[in-house]
C-alpha cells in the first residue's frame, strides 16, 4: 500500500512536467509535449522505472516501439527486461522488406511499417508508445506483430488521453496494458 501511494505522488509529479500545446498539429487538438520530462534526468530516470515496474518477472522477447516517440524509451524498457526492440515507422522509412498496416487517427489516417524479418514466430511482445489516444495505432502495431506469428503481451504508454477510450479499444485483447499518467 505504501509503494502504490508513493508511485502516485512520483506519477503527479511527472505529470508536472508535461506541457500542452494548443492547435498542434492540427487545429482543436491540445499536444502533449513530453520534452520537459525528457529534458531532466530526474524525471528521465523515474519514467523509465516506473514504465519497466509492471512487466517485471514477464518473459519478454521484444518491445516494439511505435514512431516517433515510442523511441525515446522504447530502447530502454527493451533494455531493461532484457528483450530486443524493434521500430515501427511511417511509411518509406525502414530500408529492408516490410509489412504494413493503416490505422485511423483522431484527426486523420496513416500508416505504419515493420521489418518482415523483426519479430520471430511465438515471441511475446509489448507495444510501446509515449502516448495513447484512439488506440489506432497500437492496434496495427498489434495487427504487425500476430502476422508476424507473436503474441502481444503488453502495452506501455508514458501518457493516456481517457476521454479518447484507446485503452477500451486494446482491452479486448486481455493483456497488460499500462498507462503511467491518465490525463
Amino acid at each position: 500500500m505504501m509503494v502504490d501511494s508513493i508511485d502516485s505522488e512520483l506519477v503527479n509529479m511527472l505529470r508536472s512536467r508535461i506541457r500542452n500545446i494548443p492547435d498542434f498539429p492540427v487545429k482543436g487538438i491540445q499536444f502533449k509535449d513530453i520534452t520537459p520530462l525528457l529534458s531532466d534526468p530526474h524525471t528521465l530516470e523515474l519514467t523509465a522505472r516506473l514504465l519497466r515496474k509492471p512487466f517485471n518477472g514477464h518473459r519478454v522477447d521484444f518491445v516494439v516501439g511505435l514512431e516517433a516517440r515510442g523511441f525515446f524509451f522504447g530502447p530502454r524498457l527493451a533494455a531493461d527486461l532484457m528483450a530486443g526492440f524493434v521500430p515501427v515507422r511511417k511509411p518509406m522509412k525502414l530500408p529492408f522488406t516490410t509489412i504494413s498496416a493503416n490505422y485511423d487517427l483522431e484527426y486523420g489516417t496513416d500508416s505504419l511499417e515493420m521489418h518482415a524479418d523483426a519479430i520471430t514466430e511465438n515471441s511475446n511482445v509489448i507495444i510501446h508508445d509515449d502516448l495513447i489516444a484512439t488506440g489506432g495505432s497500437a492496434l496495427a502495431a498489434t495487427d504487425l506483430v500476430e502476422r508476424m506469428g507473436a503474441r502481444v503481451v503488453g502495452y506501455s504508454f508514458v501518457l493516456g488521453l481517457s476521454d479518447l477510450n484507446g485503452t477500451i479499444r486494446l482491452n479486448k485483447k486481455g493483456t497488460i496494458i499500462d498507462t503511467l499518467i491518465k490525463l
